[in-house]
């Protein structure tokens, strides 16, 4: 195992789009949705201890979620968990983790992967992962892991490949979440790939692409030189990092650095980000209906998600997809084909409520 090879995951996500059952105390990436005993989480840290040294795993997520790392992930140190005092998207979460490498070593190669994902083929995706540190510990180049569609999907960015048959592939495009009509021709060009959103690079080229791109972040956490890995790095990010802008990486450096690289592969994935790709990823029983957790009598019913706790009983008739969702307190119900409104219903209750049921 290369001791130069690290990983950051993300962990600070919301999962608003998973309400009710991910909420602002426990979110989806510490939720166990298929019933393994592990969250995902869990899953994803148990991916990456089999390819990078534990020690070089670093999880960074907001602060009130630090108990509840330490509690799911025990062989993780303190030191570990970079804590963010605010939710500042993914370019900040991952410029600080690349200082706090930097401040370890020069010479790493950085995987970087939410925390919420699910990997249906782990023996292929190790391949994939080492194929990409190898890439980059050879090229001054931005990886991505680019997913080939399996169907027109509205919730994913996408990416467009350059010509030529090697992989990785020069990316031509990036493209934000289409419309279905979009959707429906990225799909059936055959030259877009989804943007799995996992990252692959080393230290040299991320600082340098942050430098270029988002010097105003990049200044930011360069200003800590000298404190991170010391106790006086908390005092500092504290102070420093609800003033950076509220960025994703794709936007602020991958949709505009030259030299960026996406390697094709199929490994089972699935970014769990909506109540469709779990729909999507589930057992159906005859007239496509998917049962979690309880159990489920269907009448003339079909295209459902129904997903209570596990000790409840849903009798259902004339349903025609929907989702049914009960968790602690709410209880929602809701077209499939509306789910981009769980956001405002999510936003809805807070105002209402004042937080009550977030």
């Amino acid at each position: 195992m290369n001791p130069n090879n690290y990983c950051i995951i993300m962990a600070g996500g919301l999962g608003a789009r998973f309400w009710p059952f991910s909420r602002n105390d426990r979110p989806k990436q510490f939720l166990d949705f298929f019933g393994t005993g592990r969250s995902l989480l869990q899953m994803t840290y148990d991916r990456f201890v089999s390819i990078v040294p534990k020690e070089n795993i670093l999880i960074v997520a907001n602060v009130i979620y630090r108990d509840l790392i330490l509690e799911q992930l025990p062989d993780v140190q303190l030191h570990q968990i970079l804590l963010e005092p605010a939710r500042r998207n993914t370019a900040p979460c991952i410029a600080y983790g690349v200082n706090r490498i930097k401040a370890m070593t020069q010479q790493a190669n950085i995987i970087v992967a939410p925390s919420d994902h699910l990997i249906l083929k782990e023996k292929r995706f190790n391949e994939t992962i080492l194929q990409g540190l190898d890439f980059v510990q050879k090229n001054d180049s931005l990886l991505t892991l680019g997913i080939k569609p399996s169907r027109p999907e509205t919730g994913y960015g996408y990416i467009q490949i350059g010509d030529g048959g090697e992989n990785p592939r020069k990316v031509k495009t990036f493209t934000e979440k289409p419309n279905e009509e979009l959707a429906q021709v990225f799909y059936e060009t055959g030259e877009f790939y989804w943007n799995s959103g996992i990252f692959l690079w080393n230290l040299k080229t991320i600082e340098a692409a942050l430098n270029v791109y988002l010097p105003e972040v990049a200044a930011k956490f360069n200003a800590g030189a000298g404190l991170y890995n010391t106790a006086k790095e908390q005092d500092f990010i504290d102070e420093m990092y609800a003033s950076c802008p509220n960025i994703s990486i794709d936007y602020g450096v991958m949709e505009k650095a030259e030299s960026v690289y996406v390697l094709c592969a199929d490994f089972g994935w699935s970014d769990l980000g909506t109540w469709g790709s779990m729909y999507e990823l589930s057992e159906k029983d005859k007239n496509q209906n998917v049962t979690l957790k309880c159990e489920t009598m269907f009448y003339d019913s079909e295209d459902n998600i129904v997903v209570l706790p596990k000790e409840k009983l849903a009798v259902i008739q004339d349903l025609k997809g929907y989702i049914v969702a009960e968790s602690d307190n709410v209880l929602l119900i809701c077209k499939r084909s509306d789910e981009d409104m769980i956001r405002q219903f999510v936003n809805d209750t807070n105002f209402k409520y004042d937080g009550k049921y977030s």
